[in-house]
């Protein structure tokens, strides 16, 4: 099979608007259900188990079992990056289109998650302010954490050692952001600080929606450590 066919291929398995709609759902790192994704996809249950055996079969999603159960989810972040690039193009360079915008999109907006790590507005004051304090150096396509960058994430209980060892992963990359237009911190420092600030409660995710919203104390912590002020 030549380049061109593989491209075609794995178009044509985005393409479709429910499974869109479904990989879509996938992208803050959730594992769902079929029955889930029938309901994302709006489409019937058989119908949505055709479409996720064909992600399955193309190595777009990776299933894991629980008992009786069966959980899909995006393959891998690199799966991600396909999905985001192609959510900026559409947003950016794609056919104009007209949108009503809601209270969902002004949430996804302010602050998602983007597969592993924040995108939208506070992601990309994240990185505007580790830039700006000397904590990371961001290029087009590649990113470095400075000695400056771990100390700081150390002072506020990141241990950047154990990050370097335990992922096999890009460690630190720009991702630029489809909303914002501009790049939001990924790899494994931005999945880091994304689990950081959920595990200190700095935000809580919004039910059946990538958004995330900020909470008082996050507010108060984003300040100050990182002089970020999204009331």
């Amino acid at each position: 099979m030549t380049v061109g066919s593989n491209l075609a291929e794995v178009a044509s398995l985005v393409g479709d608007p429910a499974r869109a709609n479904m990989l879509a759902a996938l992208m803050d790192g959730r594992a769902l259900t079929a029955t889930e994704l029938a309901y994302v996809g709006g489409v019937s249950a058989s119908t949505a188990s055709a479409h996720l055996g064909k992600l399955e079969a193309a190595h777009l999603l990776s299933v894991v079992k629980q008992g009786r159960h069966r959980y899909f989810r995006l393959a891998s972040p690199l799966v991600s990056r396909m999905l985001e690039g192609i959510m900026t193009f559409a947003a950016i360079g794609g056919p104009p289109r007209y949108r009503p915008h809601g209270p969902k999109d002004a949430a996804m907006w302010l602050a998602r998650t983007c597969y592993d790590h924040l995108a939208g507005r506070l992601g990309v004051a994240l990185a505007d302010a580790m830039v700006a304090r000397g904590y990371v150096v961001l290029t087009d396509d590649a990113g470095e954490l400075t000695p400056r960058g771990e100390a700081a994430l150390g002072d506020i209980g990141l241990a950047v050692d154990s990050l370097q060892h335990a992922h096999k992963r890009v460690f630190c990359r720009p991702c630029l952001d489809w909303s914002e237009r501009r790049p939001h911190l990924a790899g494994t420092v931005g999945a880091a600080l994304a689990h950081h600030c959920f595990d200190r409660h700095w935000i809580e995710p919004i039910r059946d929606s990538r958004a995330v919203r900020i909470t008082p104390a996050g507010q108060i912590a984003l300040r100050k450590d990182f002089g970020i002020d999204l009331s």
